[in-house]
């Protein structure tokens, strides 16, 4: 078998990147070892920046986000007994954020690329990228994928960032002395705008996936397990760290998910090796306070893309020689706003209160500050492209 590009990976990276080659006239193979129904059920990231928002709706995957996604104007820091509106619509006039589910935008990848005739392949068996450095190539369940550009898009964990010689990636990563306790609650949202909680207790965060469907988040030891974790005892910590303004009522229903993840920074550099290209969780990890995770992920779709598309249509390998270069500018500004966010409202076990009393005063002038609550605002809803 023969392609232009072997796409390791059915996540948001990989399905988007093959749609936007489709469209450019380049052909893909989408190779992935988990089946289908697994990838759209996966729980992940629900906030969309307003870029990422614009590539979907201009490569015709966007008709459902449009009309079930939520668009928001702002969000809320609450700490010491009051909330603090970020107003995007103030402050970064013309760009906000849409909470879709990235399991909603990976059904609309999938459906696209089917209704196409792309070749994606589920349950696939020991993939395994060779010789990116001359005449790729792509081994899977006993068959061989000659291409001429493998993509990485298969997560942290994958095959693709394993398969690079060691010595060649310079690695940088830092583990947070926390997790994060996801939850998915059969409730209707207390707020109509998420909600980041600084709170003794530990940090909290009120989201959601629908007008029926609530996304939570506790600060929990690292080691946590979620078995531990009740139902009683989730609401019970949730409305301690939530309901701490005046007035403000949790709602409470039926947990229909939860799970323990852990919160790390990760960045790998560089993000390519030979025609081998990294490109999402693959290549970076950031933790969740930012949202920036998914949008990073097409941010390097869109770069390769681009570079693919110069490639394939002229033979010039300018933009594919710079590929890491140019997304790692994107990357290390989404990694610092992360670190910067978890920082600024996650409770730490060896602060004392000079470094608590350092933290409230940080949020008293982000919240203060219109110079400060903008430069939160435009990286929350994301940098121009």
């Amino acid at each position: 078998m023969r392609t232009q590009v072997g796409i390791i990976g059915a996540g948001p990276a990989g399905l988007l990147l093959s749609h936007l080659l489709h469209q450019r006239g380049i052909s893909s193979v989408v190779l992935e070892k988990r089946g289908r129904a697994h990838v759209e059920s996966r729980v992940r990231a629900g906030v969309l920046e307003q870029g990422t928002v614009d590539t979907l709706v201009a490569a015709g995957v966007g008709e459902r986000l449009l009309r079930e996604g939520l668009p928001h104007q702002g969000i809320e820091l609450r700490y010491g007994e009051r909330g603090h509106r970020i107003a995007f619509e103030k402050l970064v006039p013309g760009r906000s954020i849409t909470v879709y589910g990235q399991q909603e935008v990976v059904k609309d990848l999938i459906a696209a690329r089917l209704e196409a005739g792309g070749d994606v392949r589920f349950e696939v068996e020991d993939v395994a990228p060779h010789s990116p450095e001359a005449g790729p190539y792509l081994t899977f369940g006993g068959e061989r994928l000659d291409c001429d550009v493998i993509a990485g898009c298969d997560g942290f964990h994958g095959v693709s960032r394993a398969s690079i010689p060691e010595g060649v990636l310079r690695l940088h990563e830092r583990e947070y002395p926390f997790a994060w306790l996801g939850v998915l609650a059969r409730v209707a949202p207390s707020s109509k705008e998420l909600i980041y909680a600084r709170n003794e207790r530990g940090f909290a965060l009120h989201s959601m996936r629908s007008p029926e469907i609530s996304r939570f988040y506790l600060q929990v030891p690292p080691d946590a397990d979620d078995g531990d974790w009740p139902d009683e005892r989730i609401w019970a910590e949730l409305k301690q760290r939530l309901e701490t303004v005046p007035g403000f009522t949790l709602a409470t229903g039926e947990i229909i998910e939860r799970s323990v993840t852990p919160m790390r920074s990760f960045v790998a550099e560089p993000m390519q090796y030979g025609r081998l290209f990294l490109a999402g969780d693959a290549a970076h990890i950031v933790p969740p306070t930012g949202a920036k995770g998914l949008n990073l992920a097409v941010a390097d779709v869109r770069v390769l893309t681009e570079a693919l598309d110069l490639f394939f249509s002229t033979g010039s390998a300018d933009l594919l020689d710079g590929y890491s270069r140019a997304c790692l500018k994107r990357v290390w500004r989404a990694q610092h706003f992360s670190w910067w966010m978890t920082n600024l409202l996650h409770t730490f076990d060896s602060d004392d209160d000079y470094g608590r009393r350092l933290q409230l005063s940080y949020l008293d002038y982000v919240t203060s500050s219109e110079a400060a609550a903008t430069t939160l605002a435009e990286n929350y809803v994301g940098l121009p492209w």
